[in-house]
């Protein structure tokens, strides 16, 4: 029972910090632009994409740090000569522009890897035990990838509280005829926040590529959860971002590897089981098989009872 707690807490911190790699990067193009990336996570498959034929050629190091320069590249192009046109036409458009996006770069990815899964291995130098906790073993990569998004996150902090760079950033979205008057770019100041919340996604796509399936609908797979995550966190908070983050890896790992029922759960605190029905049924459905369902069933709750979320502030 024991080893199952620690391997469920190491595994579900873990997914928490990847989720939040992603939703660094959707955080981030919010709270400066006001804009919900619909093909956010499509970047993070493009990353993805991308570290595997570059590591092909020159080696993991390599990919991890060309192709989110890339990715962020691409998504600086978007937003110039692309989002920056429908803006005007409000929200709707915003998020009509990115839904056809993410399906562009979703056709793409077949067209030029094909619809199969690619070989994309876990680096050699990082493919070894890193500890063993009560006989079980943790792989060094694991480690890695939590130790990249805690960096992502602390890089993002200080730049945004701390920095005169970061200063300019949210002045720009309060105040943007006054930053302007002061002789920034805004557009381009915004430009670049955009590239850089998508090399974001592209770096987590490269991070996360080895370790789950590098596959066309790996993007479908994240990409629902990850406003889970902004929602939950508080839109356009970063340090929401990464306590949502945290508390949903660890709520859906948990909630999988239960080996009980609902009737079970519910009984543990007080609620009988019904003898015969739909009731019967339902409460005989294993949580593990409930589990994908719960942080949308959080999101429901937050949007109903706390619609800023854990640390917003934000109105939308």
């Amino acid at each position: 029972m024991l080893q199952l707690v620690i391997l469920s807490t190491l595994n579900g911190i873990l997914y928490g910090m990847l989720l939040f790699l992603l939703a660094s990067g959707l955080t981030l193009i919010f709270s400066i632009m006001g804009v919900l990336n619909f093909a956010h996570a499509s970047f993070y498959m493009l990353g993805a994409y991308l570290g595997f034929q570059i590591s092909q050629v020159a080696g993991f190091w390599v990919a991890l740090l060309v192709a989110p320069v890339l990715v962020g590249g691409l998504g600086a192009v978007v937003e110039r000569w692309g989002l920056r046109a429908v803006q005007t036409r409000g929200h709707g458009a915003e998020l009509l522009f990115t839904f056809g996006l993410a399906i562009v770069i979703e056709e793409f990815v077949q067209m030029v890897w094909g619809k199969l899964p690619v070989d994309y291995r876990v680096p050699a130098a990082l493919n070894f035990h890193a500890f063993e906790v009560l006989g079980i073993t943790y792989p060094a990569f694991r480690v890695f990838m939590l130790l990249m998004a805690l960096g992502i996150f602390l890089l993002l902090f200080l730049v945004l509280t701390r920095s005169r760079l970061g200063l300019i950033i949210r002045a720009a979205l309060t105040h943007p005829q006054m930053v302007s008057m002061l002789g920034h770019d805004v557009p381009k100041v915004f430009m670049l926040v955009f590239g850089a919340g998508c090399g974001l996604a592209g770096l987590a796509g490269v991070v996360a590529g080895p370790l789950l399936i590098t596959q066309p609908s790996m993007a479908n797979t994240l990409g629902p959860i990850l406003f889970v995550v902004v929602v939950l966190g508080g839109l356009g908070s970063l340090p929401g971002a990464f306590i949502a983050s945290l508390i949903i890896g660890l709520v859906q790992t948990f909630a999988v590897s239960i080996d009980y029922s609902l009737g079970d759960a519910l009984a543990g605190i007080g609620v009988g089981r019904p003898t015969h029905g739909v009731l019967r049924d339902i409460y005989s459905v294993p949580v593990a098989q409930v589990g994908p369902l719960i942080p949308y069933l959080m999101l429901v709750l937050v949007l109903i009872f706390r619609p800023t979320g854990l640390m917003g502030a934000r109105e939308t």
